[in-house]
C-alpha cells in the first residue's frame, strides 16, 4: 500500500511539474515547505537545496484537499506542505504569483505512520 501511495505521489508531482513548464516566463518551484514567514516561503526542492520565494499582495493561494482545489490564504501554508509555486523572477529574487499546496500524505488521510517492525 505504501509503495502505491509513493508511486501515486511521484506521478502527481511529475504531472504538476510538466504542466508547470507551460507557464511562459514563470519559474516553477516544486518541493516541501521548510520555513514560512509573513513575506516569504522557503522550499526544499528535489536536489536537497532550498529556494526562497517572496510572497506579495497579489499572490494567489490554492489548497488541494483530496481531489478538490479550494481558495486559501498565506496563513494556511505550513511547514511540511507540498507546494508548486509559479514565481516571477525579479532581479535575484522570485515573487510568487500562485502557490498551490497540499498537506503531506499521512496528514491528508488522517493516517498515522506505521511503526517499524
Amino acid at each position: 500500500m505504501m509503495k502505491l501511495r509513493s508511486l501515486a505521489l511521484l506521478f502527481s508531482v511529475a504531472l504538476l511539474a510538466g504542466a508547470a513548464l507551460a507557464h511562459g516566463d514563470k519559474k516553477h518551484v516544486v518541493g516541501t515547505v521548510e520555513k514560512t514567514s509573513a513575506d516569504s516561503v522557503t522550499v526544499k526542492i528535489a536536489d536537497g537545496t532550498s529556494v526562497e520565494v517572496k510572497l506579495v499582495a497579489a499572490t494567489m493561494y490554492i489548497l488541494r484537499s483530496g481531489s478538490v482545489d479550494k481558495p486559501a490564504k498565506a496563513s494556511d501554508l505550513v511547514v511540511g506542505d507540498r507546494v508548486v509555486i509559479h514565481a516571477t523572477p525579479k532581479g535575484d529574487t522570485l515573487e510568487a504569483a500562485e502557490v498551490r499546496f497540499s498537506a503531506p500524505a499521512a496528514a491528508a488521510t488522517g493516517a498515522a505512520p506505521k511503526p517499524k517492525s
